[in-house]
């Protein structure tokens, strides 16, 4: 029998996590109750389609604990009388020990405050994101005696540390990420190693349906008619926008194109004076962060997808960009690094054009490439398009899900019925 699922989330609804809430629809489609537990309000001006079908209630904890000072004290003082608290107190002394943040404490009254107030009768925890999220969850857990689970991704697994990601894989019942790479990571950190599953994301392919039309065959030649470079991504280091702009300034000046960018991120003016330091302002364009669907009119229009993935200098990086498999899904070529997940996507030559991270010179010669060979960008834009029809549909991640929930729910029956 299916359990009612809190899931606790980092932040909900936030524009550049469509693969969580394109999750979250899949599950509730598939028949789960499910109660979304957010650790932030939004922040975000827009909301795309989605966010409005996922029928979830949505809880907000205590962003930071001192805004609501009486909800973390009624949470604190019931508490402690109860069974759980002085196992989550021990555990929390050990953690805080090895990790001396105001982080660490705000965690605590998060779990403390979800432990109290119990939205909708959770028999289940799920945490989108094995660092702060997953901490939360794990507190909550410990002082309810509620089982959990965990998705992880990408920062949360490499900005970690090995000790943390050791435990928290230890304490959930199964855990799932999104990349080779990640998922070979964490099963090194664990004893219970069949305990890590790899789960790819996914499409909602009939969200991301076939482009009927056919992407233009600008060749670079035309002033009037230049051909369009686009990306989607937060303006944050490990998307590499700096070193794609250098990739463009060095570009052969008998070039002609155009380059849009999509989306938020707190870098943008420091992205802005670098393209005016370079000079090639006035081929540049900044949306800022837009709905769903307006990312696909973009993919629909552009020429080439460009993002130059890097790891952090905090070991942050990207798993398997979503946005480039949105892209392929629409036939146009991307070119991007062998960082990570990238690769389990995108093969140099075949699908897609892979150069090393940090290298404005290669990149460069590769866009280069793609912007005179229109040919060789449609032939790889449709083998990219059937890879990702073919293996990247994400009802099969769902129906993955669906099965090891399940599963570990008919264990957890059993385990009860013989104790």
């Amino acid at each position: 029998m299916r359990k009612k699922i809190l899931v606790v989330l980092k932040g909900y609804p936030r524009l550049s996590e469509t693969f969580i809430a394109q999750e979250l629809l899949g599950l509730e489609r598939a028949g789960f109750d499910l109660t979304l537990i957010s650790m932030r309000k939004p922040t975000d001006k827009k909301r795309h389609p989605v966010h409005d079908e996922i029928k979830a209630r949505v809880v907000y904890l205590p962003e930071y604990l001192h805004n609501e000072p009486l909800r973390v004290l009624r949470a604190f003082f019931a508490g402690i009388g109860k069974p759980g608290f002085k196992p989550l107190l021990k555990q929390f002394w050990a953690d805080l020990k090895r990790d001396i943040t105001p982080n660490r404490f705000r965690r605590f009254g998060q779990a403390l405050v979800l432990a109290h107030e119990w939205p909708d009768n959770g028999e289940w925890l799920h945490a989108h994101f094995i660092h702060t999220p997953a901490s939360v969850t794990a507190y909550a857990s410990i002082m309810t005696g509620i089982p959990w689970t965990c998705s992880a991704h990408a920062k949360d697994i490499w900005t970690s540390p090995d000790w943390e990601l050791s435990e928290k894989l230890g304490r959930a019942r199964w855990t799932v990420t999104c990349t080779r790479t990640g998922f070979d990571h964490m099963r090194d950190l664990t004893d219970m190693r069949d305990n890590v599953h790899l789960s790819y994301h996914g499409l909602d392919l009939d969200r991301f349906g076939p482009f009927a039309g056919e992407h233009s065959a600008r060749d670079g030649s035309e002033v009037s008619d230049p051909v369009f470079v686009l990306s989607v991504g937060r303006a944050v280091e490990k998307k590499g926008y700096d070193v794609l702009l250098k990739a463009l300034a060095l570009l052969p000046g008998d070039l002609n194109w155009r380059f849009t960018h999509i989306g938020g991120g707190d870098g943008l003016a420091k992205l802005k004076e670098l393209a005016e330091t370079l000079g090639i302002t006035d081929r540049i364009t900044w949306k800022g962060a837009l709905a769903q669907e307006d990312v696909l009119a973009h993919y629909r229009q552009a020429d080439i997808f460009a993002l130059a993935c890097r790891v952090a200098a905090d070991g942050d990086r990207d798993g398997l960009p979503n946005v480039l498999v949105e892209a392929s899904s629409q036939r146009l070529v991307c070119l991007s690094t062998n960082i990570s997940g990238v690769p389990e996507l995108l093969e140099d030559g075949e699908n897609g054009l892979v150069v090393p991270p940090e290298n404005p010179q290669a990149l460069a010669a590769t866009l280069e490439l793609a912007i005179r060979d229109p040919a060789l960008r449609h032939r790889l834009g449709e083998a990219a398009e059937r890879r990702v029809r073919e293996h990247f549909d994400y009802h099969a991640s769902i129906r993955q899900l669906t099965g090891l929930f399940e599963e570990q729910w008919q264990k957890e029956d059993q385990w009860r019925k013989s104790a």
